[in-house]
């Protein structure tokens, strides 16, 4: 079969109904999952797999793709409209589509965002299938040095991009790193940082994280000011903003254009490619584009950058994964489960033989992103429309799905543990001008990074640093941190003076990390150098492969953390002489009183389910809240109960199921 066969006979598969009907029914689902925060495509591949059993080959690809293609379509409404990253691709676009939302630009925000998807999806996939031939001997000569290399530039990017300290950014992705090595360690077995809690064994499950680290600290200014997320009102706005960010995306198209070939490629990386794709591509546009200040504070480019590589990344992370049996993702882990069910062997056959069956799933992605996005566009107006409601008639819905989001997985109160935990570290972080994405980048590469730095010591010795492919990445990660530094002084420079106010007098800190608090800042800062001094120190009796990566990080961040200790002294001692620089905010001593009463709630709401169980708890935390802090009417919060609990019950006991937790001395809600 020649190429161009195989191309033709791959699109005729797809085009063989039902596929194409159980295709739009993947899309469907995938954009649910997407847009729902702690759900996503991995639990959406899980729960279709086992239907999947059965069909044949074509029509399995073609439902299963369908709703993988979409995922990072869809989880941009939760990354816009709430800042919280519905997927962990999504998290670079709240940098810039959050503050959109917040000058009531989301509809905007989402047309440019849905037409790059669209683009960098085909255009993904094309590069993708044109790459085939060439891309499999650059895939074979990355190895564990060259992959930790990658993941260190990747973090030093999203370090340096989120906020105004570059201190505070490597410090907080060394936090999150150490945050991965809770839990068993895979070289050696030992418990590490487990602090005799059993569901902490297992390490921290990303999801409560996640939620606790963004969600909470978003939803909680909601209540605690009752503003809608945007700060213009309604009528205020330029009608047409769906279609002003097509202009947006057709403008920038050479951005978009470099953005997908970053996601292509990168995404081909095993294991690593999905997690800093679309830092690597918002960095990008940061360093090359013209007026790089803007990014950060709602700059539409910021939005085009990264939606346009993670689309494009889905096509690239295809490769490894049915060229060599090595998944791209976990999702792609999951396609590989199904190409067992058909009876299909992955390997270099899928790039010769049976070129067809590959180029069906390319068709497949390719027609999925064009579906999905045509959809969210022509819906997007209407999703827009939820920055504009009352804080206190979304924060109730978006709690449920918080909580309930957090529970989906393992389905313990130790998630809930950690997702209240993580909300105040959260909420703190952001007082005080702390960036938050490094740290969930730190955790998500972690364990990639351990394993690639132990293999790496095992393989090649200190002789893993002299390869031409790792000199090449540190050198990009040297020039990386020098633009970073230099373009914070710029910055820093050309701000004008302005007096010290208070978090109530400057609403809500739309830049991630953009704020300096020094009278918040400086406690969290002393509070990681003595956490980074207990974990190097609490490692000392490990053998050498279970301490190395603790102690390496340890070291490093410890240093970090000092120097942003060293900085925020610099800063309160200027404030406290008022000879406080640019940017620079106080603390409200009212504003935190009521952010911490909103707090109390959250773990009202965990205790009050160890006494009554996890339904009715939350049920009741809809009404007390509607009534005590919406002040609503009976009959508004009569309806808004009705509909949460259907929500709970189609949800989460027919669409994924749960295991809701009931206290044993009471009789049970479901049998």
């Amino acid at each position: 079969m020649t190429f161009m066969e195989a191309v033709l006979d791959g699109l005729r598969l797809v085009l063989i109904w039902p596929a194409p009907g159980y295709m739009m029914l993947g899309v469907a689902i995938g954009m649910f999952f997407g847009a729902v925060p702690g759900l996503g495509g991995l639990v959406g591949m899980a729960i279709i797999l086992p239907f999947t059993f059965g069909m044949e080959p074509n029509i399995a690809f073609a439902f299963i793709l369908g709703m993988y293609a979409v995922t990072t379509t869809a989880d941009t409404l939760s990354s816009v409209l709430l800042g919280i990253p519905g997927t962990a691709a999504s998290q670079a676009t709240i940098l810039d589509g959050y503050p959109m939302a917040q000058r009531g630009e989301a509809a905007r925000a989402l047309g440019a965002a849905y037409t790059v998807s669209m683009f960098g999806g085909v255009i993904g996939a094309i590069f993708l299938a044109v790459s085939i031939p060439v891309i499999r001997p650059v895939i074979l000569s990355f190895s564990e040095p060259e992959l930790f290399a990658l993941a260190v530039l990747g973090l030093t990017m999203v370090a340096s991009l989120s906020g105004k300290s570059i201190f505070k950014g490597t410090a907080a992705a060394c936090f999150g790193l150490m945050l991965a090595t809770v839990g068993f360690a895979e070289f050696g077995g030992v418990r590490r940082y487990w602090f005799e809690q059993n569901f902490l064994l297992e390490g921290l499950p990303i999801v409560p994280y996640v939620l606790g680290l963004f969600a909470i600290p978003e939803v909680l200014e909601l209540a605690v000011r009752n503003t809608s997320i945007s700060k213009v009102q309604r009528d205020e706005v330029e009608t047409g903003g769906i279609i002003n960010g097509m202009k947006d995306a057709a403008k920038h198209w050479w951005l978009g254009l470099r953005c997908t070939l970053i996601g292509v490629y990168v995404g081909m990386l095993p294991g690593l490619g999905g997690s800093i794709v679309d830092w690597v591509a918002y960095g990008h546009a940061v360093q090359s584009e013209k007026n790089p200040e803007t990014f950060g504070t709602g700059d539409v480019r910021g939005v085009i950058a990264p939606e346009a590589a993670n689309n494009a990344m889905k096509g690239g992370a295809l490769l490894p994964t049915i060229a060599f049996a090595i998944p791209g993702s976990a999702s792609m882990a999951i396609l590989l489960s199904a190409f067992f069910i058909q009876g299909l062997e992955p390997g270099p056959q899928m790039l010769t033989d049976k070129l067809n069956i590959t180029f069906t799933l390319v068709w497949t992605l390719v027609l999925a992103n064009v579906a999905g996005a045509v959809i969210l566009l022509l819906w997007g107006s209407q999703a827009s429309k939820i920055t504009y409601l009352q804080g206190h008639i979304i924060v109730p819905a978006i709690m449920l799905v918080v909580f309930m989001g957090a529970w989906v997985g393992n389905g313990t109160l130790g998630n809930w543990v950690i997702l209240l935990t993580f909300g105040i570290i959260g909420y703190f972080m952001k007082l005080g001008g702390w960036p938050r994405p490094p740290i969930v980048l730190g955790f998500v590469l972690g364990k990639i990074m351990e394993e690639a730095m132990n293999l790496a010591m095992q393989t090649h010795g200190w002789g893993s640093f002299t390869r031409p492919i790792v000199m090449g990445i540190i050198v990009l990660v040297i020039l990386t941190i020098i633009h970073a530094v230099r373009k914070q002084n710029k910055k820093a420079r050309e701000e004008p003076a302005e007096e010290p106010t208070t978090p109530a007098e400057a609403p809500m800190i739309t830049e991630e990390g953009g704020k300096d608090c020094p009278p918040a800042s400086w406690p969290i800062s002393a509070l990681l150098v003595a956490l980074f001094v207990y974990c190097f120190i609490e490692a000392i009796p490990w053998s050498f492969s279970p301490r190395l990566f603790p102690q390496t990080v340890a070291i490093v961040g410890g240093f970090l953390a000092l120097g942003a200790l060293f900085f925020d002294a610099k800063s309160l001692s200027a404030m406290r002489a008022g000879t406080a620089g640019p940017g620079v905010v106080g603390v409200d001593k009212t504003y935190i009183l009521k952010s911490l009463y909103y707090l109390l709630w959250l773990v009202g709401i965990f205790v009050l389910t160890l006494a009554i169980g996890q339904f009715p708890t939350l049920v009741l935390f809809v009404i007390l809240y509607l009534k005590f802090w919406g002040k609503f009417g009976w009959k508004v919060i009569l309806i808004y109960t009705l509909g949460a609990i259907v929500f709970l019950l189609v949800m989460f006991n027919e669409v994924v199921p749960v295991l809701w937790y009931e206290p044993e001395h009471l009789p049970s809600f479901f049998v």
